[in-house]
């Protein structure tokens, strides 16, 4: 039975009913000697509990999609194949464009969010470089099966969700399909390919999107192996200038690393509550050491970079989530890196999908004026004209797009 599926979640609010009515009916019908009575009695209540505080975590994780089956749960999932030495690149000295094309098979994917607005496409890839074996999911903007478009190619964005998180949040609780896609047909935003692959690729632990020989090779199976598959099996188009990364949590603070760390591969990121050093969070493996710390912070990258990277950073946060760390790497871009900072006051809410689902919007707004208006002039005729991009600050704007940039330079 699923974990995040609709029988187990009834199967729980079944027993919770009979949980209730089990010691109504029996609690005084107990019979034998007194040490029995107090037993079953106990029994009941310890049913009782744990069937609630089951019930009550299954729905806290379907709303927002932490763990996405059993073996995330109990820390029994494996994803990786091989962790080679890739060296400083990633690539382990493999000619990137030398390597076969990638050919997979898709299949409809299920679950909450999955099936809105097109419909969200998953494959099982098996990375090449990386030696990750797991899912990607993809979803196609309203365009793509047009007629007008079909010599088109669509730009990308790679969305990361936070740890524990599942690849599916994006669709599901984040709802990116069902407030872009109009957006999309209406020429207000880009029309972006959304691929979601999966961040967590070894048991209880945040792989960082870092490359770590014999552990993992987080950062090649998102900034290789998947955008490779992407542009292999869809009209996507080429890096670093269409494509884009995004996530919340330990996702924005992949995000913003990715895109600091390659600008070959990535023109823009966003970051929404995100950190800059990984021992932020306890379980992230590129903590570990001063080493995988440095390697793997975007405000250390940034600074120490001898020529500056050409990429967009959209980041938002609050005072002690996000802010701070935002503001540091806005201090130390030096140009072409430009880093847009947003400003979400404490009172729009904490740490949750709550805060980060009204951001998507003016997120996407913004990545269609900065990868847009790039790649326009080089578009094909036909394209759909985009409106001006606006980027929100308060929960309440951030939800309709309407607020001033100029806010994200306010301190509290």
């Amino acid at each position: 039975m699923s974990l995040t599926g609709t029988p187990f979640l009834y199967t729980l609010v079944a027993l919770c009913l009979v949980a209730v009515v089990l010691p109504l009916g029996l609690w005084s019908r107990v019979r034998g000697p007194k040490v029995v009575r107090a037993v079953a009695r106990v029994l009941m209540v310890l049913f009782a509990q744990g069937t609630a505080v089951a019930l009550v975590f299954t729905m806290v994780n379907n709303s927002n999609q932490l763990y996405d089956n059993w073996g995330d749960l109990l820390g029994t999932s494996d994803h990786v194949h091989e962790a080679a030495d890739l060296g400083a690149s990633g690539t382990g000295g493999i000619a990137l464009e030398k390597l076969p094309k990638v050919r997979q098979t898709f299949q409809r994917a299920k679950g909450p969010g999955m099936r809105a607005e097109g419909g969200v496409l998953v494959t099982q890839l098996k990375g090449r470089v990386s030696g990750v074996h797991a899912e990607v999911n993809v979803w196609l903007p309203p365009q793509y099966h047009e007629p007008a478009y079909r010599n088109h190619r669509f730009p990308v964005v790679e969305v990361l969700p936070g740890y524990p998180g599942s690849s599916k949040a994006w669709y599901g609780t984040m709802d990116a399909p069902q407030q872009l896609a109009p957006l999309m047909r209406s020429g207000q935003v880009e029309p972006f390919i959304i691929v979601s692959p999966r961040t967590t690729l070894l048991p209880g632990k945040d792989t960082g999107c870092a490359n770590i020989p014999g552990k993992v090779n987080a950062d090649s199976w998102l900034s290789i192996d998947v955008p490779k598959m992407v542009r292999d099996n869809f009209r996507a188009q080429a890096a670093p200038d269409g494509w884009a990364v995004a996530g919340y949590s330990a996702g924005a603070h992949c995000a913003a690393k990715l895109a600091v760390a390659h600008p070959d591969r990535y023109r823009a990121a966003v970051s929404m509550s995100g950190y800059n050093d990984p021992v932020a969070v306890p379980q992230s493996l590129a903590g570990k050491s001063p080493a995988l710390r440095a390697a793997n912070n975007p405000y250390a990258l940034l600074k120490g970079s001898r020529v500056p990277p050409r990429v967009a950073l959209y980041m938002s946060g609050q005072p002690n989530d996000g802010y701070e760390a935002a503001m540091a790497l806005k201090r130390t871009a030096k140009a072409p890196t430009t880093v847009n900072v947003v400003f979400v006051p404490s009172d729009a809410g904490g740490h949750t999908m709550a805060l980060w689902k009204p951001q998507v919007v003016p997120a996407f707004r913004w990545l269609s004026e900065v990868m847009g208006n790039e790649h326009r002039a080089r578009t094909a005729p036909g394209t759909t004209p985009l409106a001006p991009s606006t980027a929100g600050s308060r929960h309440a704007e951030l939800a309709s797009g309407t607020s001033s940039p100029a806010v994200g330079a306010r301190r509290p």
